[in-house]
Formats: C-alpha cells, structure tokens, sequence
C-alpha cells in the first residue's frame, strides 16, 4: 500500500466516523507550517514566532543558545513586582501555543508559568531570554519521518527538589514512535518527594 493510498484510506475511515473536512494539502493552520518533502514532513510556527518577537520588539536581539539559564533559581518574592502583569500572563501564553512544534521549551515555560500570580522584573527577565532562544531558532520545529519500524521508545528524567520555594521536583518524558517524537512533558510534580531516584 502506497502512501496516497494508506491516506485515502484513512480519510475515509474518519468520514465515516466523523464529521469533517478535507483540507487535502495545506500549508499553513492554526499558525503551524507545514512542508512536505520526498519522504519527510516538517512542522514548524516559524511566522508565528517572528510575528511575536516583531510584537514584542525582540525581532533585532541578540539571540541565546538556551531557552533558560539552568543556574539561576526563580523564586516568588524575586525583585520588584510589574505594574503590568496582564502583559506577562498574555506573553505566558503566546510563548505556551510555541510548544506545539518546539519541545525545547516546555521545560523554562514550566519555569515561567509558576510565576503568573505575582509576576517580577526577574521572572520577566526569565522571559526574554526565552525570546532571545526563539530568535535563534525560529524556523526548528518537527520533523516526521519514514525510519522502516514503528517500535515505541520513550525516555523519562526527574530532578529532586530543584524548586526553592516549595522543594518539589521536576519530572519530564518524551516518547518516540517510529523514530518521531510524538509526546513530551515537563512537569513539577504535586507533592514534594521524601526521596528521588534517577530515571
């Protein structure tokens, strides 16, 4: 069975199931980019991510080789509060949808969003720097494959009480199928750990 074929043939599995539409070959929904080349499809937000650092006049910062700075520790009472933490929280989640297609940043979106309630000038810093990350890589996203298998892989890690004010830690997994990355998390976990072991 072809490609084509398999296609059509899911396609017609879903009509009769569900209600929906064909939108046959497109390049561009929901602010996600979509290329097709030979035997690989490339997912990627690029003119959604330069329209946000046009937006928040990022687009002619220097850029940064990570997302976040592993060595700084965030904390609630850090520095003098926003006088505007509405555009903080708006930022939050323009820089959230990113995630779709960029999994880099899940981790120091994790970071930011425990922040939203009282927002600081540092935590706001924090944000930029994760600006200054999407303009040196705005047009990464994902790429989906043929690799000839379809086996399952998945890879976990966990920290143990990386968090200074609540002393609770951060756990993360991303699962592979068939070679392409399908799902990742980043998440501090609920209760704080008696003890942790590495993953």
């Amino acid at each position: 069975m072809t490609l084509k074929e398999w296609w059509l043939a899911v396609k017609s599995f879903l009509k009769n199931r569900f209600e929906i539409k064909d939108l046959w070959i497109f390049r561009y929904f929901l602010g996600i980019e979509v290329a097709r080349l030979k035997s690989r499809v490339v997912l990627s937000q690029r003119k959604y991510a330069l329209d946000l650092l046009s937006e928040t006049g990022m687009l002619g910062c220097k850029p940064a080789t990570m997302p976040i700075d592993a060595t700084t520790k965030h904390v609630s009472d850090d520095g003098t509060p926003l006088s505007n933490p509405g555009m903080y929280r708006r930022l939050v989640g323009q820089l959230i949808y990113l995630t779709i297609t960029l999994s880099d940043l899940s981790y120091a979106m994790g970071v930011v969003t425990q922040f939203m309630h009282n927002p600081c000038i540092t935590h706001l810093t924090a944000m930029y720097r994760i600006l200054q990350y999407l303009k040196s890589v705005p047009r990464n996203g994902l790429l989906f494959q043929q690799h000839g298998h379809l086996h399952l892989l998945g890879y976990s890690d966990a920290n143990c009480a990386s968090s200074l004010h609540d002393r609770r830690s951060t756990s993360g997994y991303c699962t592979f199928v068939g070679g392409n990355l399908v799902t990742w998390k980043s998440k501090k976990q609920s209760v704080v750990a008696r003890s942790s072991a590495e993953a």
